[in-house]
């Protein structure tokens, strides 16, 4: 303990001499003593962001990029804000928000934040065995239940060393440091790399690029870019249908990246590895530096760079085999998957009679008789007649596919030196799943150690630690299987509608004068604040509706999972309610603010 307070009484000092004497000397005491951003940078660099980013390039181009870039700004606006309260109190978030705030968003804010890294631990698991056994160890890993639990073990092992690593003063937790901004910096040269070398092949138009940064909010409500022009090309009487599905995977894939840019999880991980390295109000620029570059710029390059390698590669691109007027020969392109063949096969239902196209789309499960056999003839009718679909149709559905991001170094081997796309995705791959199992191991032995009230580094945290990890460990079992879509669909919706609650809650901690005191901000500083914080609440509140809205909306959702899903928001909004009531009495005196 000593050791440890001894060591932030000589950052303090170095960040004081610095500020003495100049910008020049801060900047670098700032790099040398950076930390918590980098952190950030390694869970929000993790499976959600690379599929995010994949499919963004996929669907809309390089027209997107913008997207990331104003998540992170959010992001990064409402982790100031948590940053500025715990340093400027030294105060442990959790209380302060029970106490002060509403105690249903504190329990809620932890239990959310513990579903999400146990759950979200599983497909980074995932993601560094299959990066292993299609990029960096072919052939050596056989796929089997043996394989994937010894080396599901292995990981598990390593990231607890890790872990254990971090949390210990002096050489060790210098040695994680290390290993973590060099893990980052690995997948940001791989992936940059990727693209200074497809732009210097004439893969991509830089000018296009550059624009795509520019926000543009029609993205929401109607198809954008070449996408738009490919739609103009399609055949007029069947324009509307595809600008339907089009927009609804726009949504989709808008949100999901916006909600892996900054997850709750995240918002729980900052403040407390601010506190476990003994930082205070001394530490604030330090905070919000870290924050910058630990964390935004690692972020926007990695996935600005996925988007345009995957939009290099896929957007609006197939090969010949899908293009062909042969089903036969269509059914061998990779492209032609069920994803593929469904979305070809709904749009040629459009032509086909109508007893044959209720027949196709009837999905009872026990068709009589009569059924099997005009869904058969059904079937067969729509195979003769997909081939003979233009291929502005056919560009636009293959757009619409889900794809696997280790297509992406296949589709990119041509253009880079012999292997150099297999090993170098592999690397990046495996880099962003390894450091998000760390990160999550690390968030989740702070919570525990919340819920139990117990000492730093102790017995809680070392169980909450081993919670996460065993349960990421175990996918195979649990993520492979049917409870995946329950498991993603209950989860990722809970913690997106409870990222806009975690907002509005560092919304009125910044503006408690209980909480701050004579830190509270004022003048124009209130107002820059308020301002920023405002955007961010506001565009968090926007995608959880719409993402919450979609799913109940759908008639692709289960009823019983739409069900479960209203009864758990509303649920937890009445409980949110009730809960202002709970705050301590001694707590909201008539003179202050409520």
């Amino acid at each position: 303990m000593s050791e440890n307070l001894s060591k932030v009484e000589s950052d303090r000092e170095v960040l004081k001499e610095a500020q003495a004497q100049g910008t020049g000397a801060t900047l670098g005491a700032w790099v040398k003593l950076s930390g918590p951003g980098w952190l950030q940078s390694a869970i929000t660099l993790g499976g959600g962001s690379l599929s995010g980013a994949l499919f963004l390039g996929i669907l809309g181009g390089t027209n997107l990029l913008w997207l990331q870039l104003v998540a992170i700004f959010m992001g990064v606006v409402m982790l100031s804000a948590i940053t500025y309260v715990t340093l400027s109190t030294g105060e442990r978030p959790f209380r302060q928000i029970n106490k002060h705030i509403n105690p249903v968003l504190g329990w809620g804010w932890i239990v959310a934040t513990c579903a999400a890294n146990m759950i979200f631990c599983m497909p980074q698991f995932g993601l560094c065995y299959a990066a292993l056994d299609k990029n960096l160890l072919p052939g050596v890993i056989d796929g089997s239940l043996v394989s994937k639990l010894t080396v599901s073990a292995l990981i598990l092992l390593a990231a607890g060393t890790l872990v254990i690593m971090n949390s210990r003063r002096g050489l060790a937790a210098k040695i994680f440091d290390w290993v973590l901004k060099g893990m980052i910096g690995i997948i940001v040269l791989c992936f940059f790399g990727v693209v200074v070398r497809l732009g210097y092949s004439g893969a991509f138009d830089w000018g296009e690029v550059l624009s795509g940064f520019i926000p543009d909010l029609r993205a929401i409500s109607q198809p954008v870019g070449r996408m738009a022009e490919m739609l103009a090309e399609a055949p007029e009487k069947y324009q509307q249908y595809w600008s339907t599905r089009i927009v609804d995977k726009q949504k989709a894939a808008m949100i999901g990246a916006a909600a892996t840019a900054v997850g709750i999880n995240m918002t729980f991980l900052l403040p407390y590895s601010m506190l476990s390295r003994g930082w205070d109000k001394t530490f604030r620029g330090l905070a919000r530096f870290d924050l910058s570059t630990g964390m935004a710029i690692p972020y926007i390059l990695v996935t600005s760079c996925v988007v345009i390698a995957s939009a290099s590669a896929f957007h609006l691109k197939a090969d010949a085999q899908f293009l062909s007027s042969s089903f036969e020969e269509m059914q061998t392109s990779p492209i032609f998957t069920s994803d593929a063949r469904g979305i070809l096969s709904h749009r040629v239902a459009q032509d086909i009679p109508a007893e044959l196209r209720e027949a196709f789309l009837n999905n009872a499960p026990n068709p009589s008789d009569e059924l099997k056999t005009l869904k058969a003839e059904a079937t067969q009718e729509i195979e003769q007649r997909i081939p003979n679909l233009s291929d502005s149709e056919k560009l636009l559905a293959a757009s619409l596919v889900n794809r696997n991001e280790f297509l992406l170094s296949s589709a990119l081997a041509p253009l880079l030196p012999d292997g150099m796309a297999q090993l170098v995705f592999g690397i990046g791959i495996f880099g962003m799943g390894f450091s998000t199992i760390i990160i999550l191991m690390m968030i989740n032995g702070y919570a525990f150690t919340e819920i139990a009230d117990g000492r730093p580094n102790g017995r809680a945290h070392v169980l909450g630690c081993l919670v996460a990890g065993i349960s990421g460990a175990s996918w195979f079992f649990i993520w492979d299987g049917d409870a995946k879509v329950w498991l993603s669909i209950l989860v990722s919706s809970f913690a997106i509608m409870f990222l806009p609650i975690a907002y509005v809650t560092f919304f009125l901690m910044m503006n408690s004068r209980r909480i701050l005191g004579k830190e509270l901000p004022t003048g124009m500083s209130s107002i820059i604040w308020n301002v920023l914080m405002g955007i961010s609440v506001i565009g968090a509140i926007g995608a959880a509706y719409t993402a919450i809205s979609g799913k109940v909306m759908s008639p692709a959702t289960d009823p019983t999972q739409k069900a479960v899903l209203l009864t758990v928001v509303v649920g937890y909004l009445v409980l949110v309610a009730i809960g202002f009531y709970f705050r301590s009495a001694e707590d909201i005196p008539a003179d202050t603010d409520a």
